[in-house]
């Protein structure tokens, strides 16, 4: 069932309405299709409607519902995505990593805060300041994407990164010029755990960095193919397809 609170919310200047679904997030996606609701609107578990359109999202089969009942039924539904304040959510995958190797939902989550210290992985996207990227081609990953892996126990997320980059593209970074660009959270529920993904939360740090000039690149690391210097339109050729993608494009349009 989707349901609609009432247009009590501001922003920008007007007011607006939330609309959820208490069964999944694809019969919310198809209400959203069929009414034109764009996807920008699209915060994680809801899609934020201005107030002029609730009458007519009511008529196309939206349940009115006051504010607290929206809020309680959103939480009961297991749908709710957590995030801190400044977070935008980006997407929701079920099973969305294949390298998890078990039942999960993976979030895609853009943020500008500091990555939870006990991350399990970072991740950087290297850009020159064209919007060439760094990619990477390991054996234990299918296709190309950003160089990064597990986090030592001694490493804080950017240490890891740095560390990370190095082997895998021989590139020294400044720890101190990692911007935070996002995570992935993947979730794991209790008995489907395997190394290395506990139950509950995992995390991989996302940072970016604009570097002056691309320098050569090479692998130090046995377990990495290829490395390479990759234009934009290469980039989604390769990658668009990934359950990370909106943390690239996100990364490109702020920096």
């Amino acid at each position: 069932m989707i349901l609609i609170d009432p247009p009590t919310w501001p922003a920008h200047g007007r007011l607006w309405s939330h609309v959820i679904s208490d069964t999944s997030l694809e019969e919310l996606h198809d209400f959203a299709r069929r009414v034109g609701i764009p996807e920008r609107s699209f915060e994680g578990d809801h899609y934020d409607v201005p107030g002029e359109r609730h009458g007519d999202l009511v008529a196309a089969g939206a349940v009115p519902v006051g504010n607290g009942e929206l809020a309680r039924v959103l939480r009961a539904s297991g749908l709710r995505f957590r995030k801190r304040k400044g977070e935008r959510p980006l997407a929701r995958v079920v099973d969305g990593l294949a390298a998890v190797g078990g039942p999960h939902v993976l979030d895609v989550v853009a943020s500008p805060h500091e990555p939870v210290p006990t991350s399990g992985a970072s991740v950087v996207l290297v850009a020159d300041p064209t919007d060439w990227l760094v990619l990477v081609q390991s054996v234990g990953r299918a296709g190309w994407a950003p160089p990064g892996g597990k986090r030592d126990d001694h490493e804080t997320p950017r240490l890891s990164a740095v560390r990370e980059v190095q082997e895998e593209t021989s590139l020294m970074l400044d720890p101190d010029r990692l911007v935070p660009v996002g995570y992935e959270r993947i979730t794991i529920a209790a008995g489907h755990e395997r190394s290395p993904w506990d139950a509950g939360d995992n995390h991989i740090a996302v940072f970016g960095i604009r570097v002056r000039e691309r320098l050569q690149v090479t692998p130090q690391s046995d377990d990495i193919l290829a490395a390479e210097w990759v234009d934009r339109p290469t980039v989604a050729e390769r990658c668009a397809g990934a359950p990370w993608w909106p943390l690239v494009e996100r990364f490109w349009s702020a920096s």
